[in-house]
């Protein structure tokens, strides 16, 4: 049996961690909150409070860290001290993981790491901070790269679905913009089975974008939800000049893996609102 630890288990980690676990790996999992604790256990997750303040701070680091397998699901957080504390976090991470067997690691990274490059972006695009609109990650990613050969990298789009739902954020607001730029999403079952390819087809040291392969504009998405959900209808208006945009290509990802997506089209992306959540 596989031991999988997982940083991270919020939106997408809790779920994650319990998928797998149902799947009959032995999953760790580590959550900054005491409170969240039982809850990692009650979903089949060993837990464990874990920190990166930025330095490693965990009671029992020997029992986390002895696994095969450590996916890392800790998205930057903006400090006004340090621009890369991200950076310092997976220094530090490294440093405690090379002194236990784990061997293959999953980033979940993000595609926010393209510029707005008017057209169709793909993985090659960008390598180095300087050509990234999110320096930070891709140092992290190559830090990563670099400590070991079997590191996958996984660009992730914007995150959706259940509660997470992109004309909530938008309702009711006047004068939007962006309504014709086409979205880069992913709905978190796939991102889930996604991961699980990854380990069940030994997909080990490349970078992936994993993204819905459609892209709808914003206005499609945002009219869909309100007519389905009852969220107020934004308004929109047109730009005084052209919104920049990007497309991310799941290409590369599809060809390797021969990948189904469960949800191809984020027009038909499964939400959930919150007061109907279990």
């Amino acid at each position: 049996m596989k031991t999988i630890s997982i940083i991270g288990c919020g939106w997408l980690g809790l779920p994650l961690g319990a998928y797998l676990s149902e799947k009959n790996y032995l999953v760790k999992g580590s959550t900054t909150h005491v409170d969240k604790l039982v809850i990692l256990e009650e979903n089949g997750i060993e837990p464990f409070l874990l920190k990166l303040n930025p330095q490693l701070e965990c009671e029992y680091v020997d029992n986390f860290l002895d696994a095969d397998i450590l996916i890392i699901n800790i998205p930057p957080r903006i400090s006004v001290q340090k621009t890369d504390a991200h950076v310092e976090q997976i220094v530090n991470l490294l440093a405690a993981v090379e002194k236990y067997p784990i061997k293959k690691i999953i980033y979940i990274s993000s595609t926010s790491v393209y510029p707005e490059l008017n057209r169709e972006v793909v993985e090659e695009d960008v390598s180095t901070p300087e050509t990234s609109a999110s320096p930070t990650m891709v140092k992290a990613e190559n830090l990563l790269k670099n400590f070991a050969a079997d590191v996958t990298i996984l660009r992730s789009a914007g995150l959706m679905g259940y509660d997470r739902i992109p004309a909530k954020y938008f309702a009711g607001w006047k004068g939007l913009t962006t309504g014709n730029i086409p979205v880069n999403y992913i709905h978190r079952d796939d991102v889930i089975r996604i991961i699980e390819t990854v380990i069940e087809q030994n997909i080990w040291g490349d970078t992936f974008n994993i993204v819905s392969p459609i892209h709808p504009i914003r206005k499609e998405i945002y009219t869909r939800n309100c007519e389905e959900l009852g969220f107020e209808m934004p308004e929109f208006v047109a730009p005084a000049e052209p919104q920049p945009y990007k497309i991310i290509s799941p290409e590369k990802w599809l060809e390797k893996s021969e990948y189904h997506f469960l949800f191809k089209n984020p027009l038909d992306y499964f939400y959930q609102l919150p007061e109907t959540n279990q």
